[in-house]
């Protein structure tokens, strides 16, 4: 992996084979970036960032880093992680992974471990056959440190709560799973997805979730750390309701045509959402976009 954006002197210096003063090539050790770490990376982290090669955990996850929270009560900041084809298909035979990449599954496990909660439409828990988010020793202690628990929460988006309440989502979750759901939900769907141990969350009036609303009741949940994973209905959705802040996109260098979705649906926005390009990371022809609302 290399990034090819932001250029800095030191990623410029390594494009021509320079090395600035004072700085190695790939930083290791004690220069490396921290798993978790907030902020800006820091010289060590792009010393060594033109140069083709694995990047370990904690370069990946302080390249994706969520912004330092600001003085006072923390406010959430949801990001979204999809993956397209050259041709825009979100999917191949109705699941993302047959488009993705072994680096790609090592920024989506990054990404899952830097959240506090993954939010996720119900086709896509059972489209993709959802696992619970797992706890992994490498980000253990920075998860600690920022008070965060062992693994993300799943917060699943469904109006008829219609799932499989038998599947490890709801039998082994390393922390409980949440349910997003409108006030108007069937009672007895309620019950059962209680009595299987899930955390029923009224985020709407009526029978659907309220895009803006489901966010601040994550937050007031203590979770402002979140990532939604789609599917391409409920991306749509939060960029409808200007609720997104962050999107990481992966374009695969694929061509599939056919008719599958693209990373969002739904009616469109009247005027479309300005994003800015905060970094671009490079492997196998696979490219890593982040972008920021402007």
């Amino acid at each position: 992996m290399r990034r090819l954006f932001p250029v800095t002197d030191e990623t410029a210096a390594q494009a021509s084979g320079g090395t600035p003063e004072g700085e190695t090539r790939g930083a290791t050790g004690a220069d490396a970036p921290r798993a978790g770490a907030g902020g800006s990376a820091g010289a060590g982290a792009v010393a060594g960032a033109f140069v083709d090669r694995e990047w370990s955990l904690a370069e990946l996850a302080a390249a994706y880093a969520y912004p330092e929270p600001a003085a006072g009560a923390p406010v959430p900041w949801l990001r979204a992680n999809m993956v397209s084809t050259l041709d825009g298909a979100a999917q191949h035979e109705g699941r993302s992974q047959p488009i993705s990449s072994a680096a790609d599954m090592r920024i989506f496990g990054t990404l899952r471990a830097l959240a506090d909660v993954i939010v996720v439409g119900a086709e896509t828990v059972r489209r993709e056959g959802y696992r619970p988010a797992r706890a992994r020793a490498e980000f253990a202690a920075a998860r600690e440190a920022a008070g965060q628990a062992p693994a993300a929460a799943i917060a699943v988006v469904s109006a008829s709560l219609e799932l499989d309440f038998s599947l490890p989502l709801f039998t082994s979750p390393v922390v409980p799973t949440l349910i997003l759901t409108g006030a108007a939900a069937a009672p007895g769907r309620v019950a059962a997805a209680e009595r299987a141990g899930a955390t029923v969350v009224t985020a709407g009036e009526g029978a659907g979730v309220d895009p803006e609303r489901a966010v601040r009741a994550l937050a007031g949940l203590g979770h402002t750390r979140l990532l939604t994973e789609g599917g391409p209905r409920l991306l749509g959705r939060l960029i409808a309701a200007d609720v997104l802040d962050e999107m990481c996109l992966t374009l695969a260098p694929l061509l599939t045509a056919g008719d599958a979705q693209r990373i969002a649906g739904g009616p469109a926005v009247a005027v479309p959402h300005r994003f800015a390009l905060v970094s671009l990371l490079e492997e196998a022809g696979f490219l890593f976009g982040r972008y920021r609302r402007s």
